[in-house]
């Protein structure tokens, strides 16, 4: 992104957050970025469609899909602030150009596989916003459920901030679908490096919280998430951008706990060829 787009995006912040100032309830952005995933996409839309807090926006990002997800979006036309379907270089080019769009105090990501969990997600998460807004805190997280391949629950990730914090240099100890970012934090962090395929978002929150801190909505499950996304089936890959993303904040590049975790995807990968064979 240019200089003149970010110096736009800090613009529109500032001036959003002077009108959200008078605002008892936050405003809320939700971006979904998608490419080519029309049979999960409704859920997704529906869900936030769906949510009974009203002070909300949505924002669809499409890389110029061709198997009928601008048909889906096009039917949820009417609960959709902007939408654009163009060639995009990747997932984090994709949500630094719906910023650009986005008018909410709190913004949030959520992959097209995704989708709030029940209808009130938003209206639990509010008096934790306001919270965080109050004490300075710039990012807030419930609990996710991760879902296999029939929908079942494998698993609920997400733990309380005094529990992982320590975690956070080592990498990504938040679950991000769903997770809450203030619009200060962009402002002054600036916005995803599109550099990195996996690890922008842990990029994105370590210049925030490997000093900061994050507030969990303990008791709200936000987001139903499926396994095998990227970042599950490209281990590897994630761990290295880790690397990549630690130094570039000023931490040692290898920690003890990255390489343990980087030697057990290793034997996993393995082991993941050995059963294909």
């Amino acid at each position: 992104m240019t200089p003149s787009a970010l110096n736009h995006v800090r613009d529109t912040m500032q001036q959003v957050l002077t009108m959200e100032n008078r605002e008892e309830t936050p405003f809320i952005t939700i971006i979904v970025a998608v490419l080519n995933n029309a049979g999960m996409l409704a859920r997704c839309l529906r869900s936030i469609a769906d949510q009974t807090y009203h002070r909300k926006e949505l924002i669809v990002m499409d890389g110029g899909s061709t198997d009928g997800t601008r048909s889906v979006i096009e039917s949820f036309r009417d609960h959709i602030a902007w939408w654009e379907s163009k060639p995009d270089r990747g997932i984090y080019h994709a949500w630094n150009k719906a910023l650009v769009h986005g008018t909410g105090e709190w913004i949030c990501f959520l992959g097209s596989d995704d989708y709030f969990w029940n209808r009130d997600v938003l209206t639990d998460l509010s008096p934790y916003l306001k919270k965080a807004a109050d004490s300075g805190i710039r990012v807030v997280y419930g609990r996710i459920a991760k879902l296999g391949a029939d929908g079942q629950v494998v698993r609920m990730e997400g733990k309380s901030w005094e529990k992982i914090r320590w975690l956070m240099p080592h990498g990504m100890p938040l679950p991000h679908p769903g997770l809450m970012h203030h619009r200060t934090l962009f402002r002054d962090h600036g916005l995803f490096d599109e550099t990195f395929r996996i690890a922008g978002d842990y990029e994105l929150l370590l210049r925030e919280l490997r000093n900061g801190r994050a507030l969990f909505a303990e008791g709200v499950s936000t987001v139903g998430c499926r396994t095998g996304g990227i970042a599950d089936t490209r281990k590897l890959l994630a761990q290295r951008e880790v690397v990549r993303a630690r130094r570039k904040n000023g931490l040692p590049a290898v920690t003890w706990l990255w390489l343990a975790v980087y030697i057990r995807s290793l034997i996993r990968t393995g082991w993941g060829r050995l059963k294909k064979r």
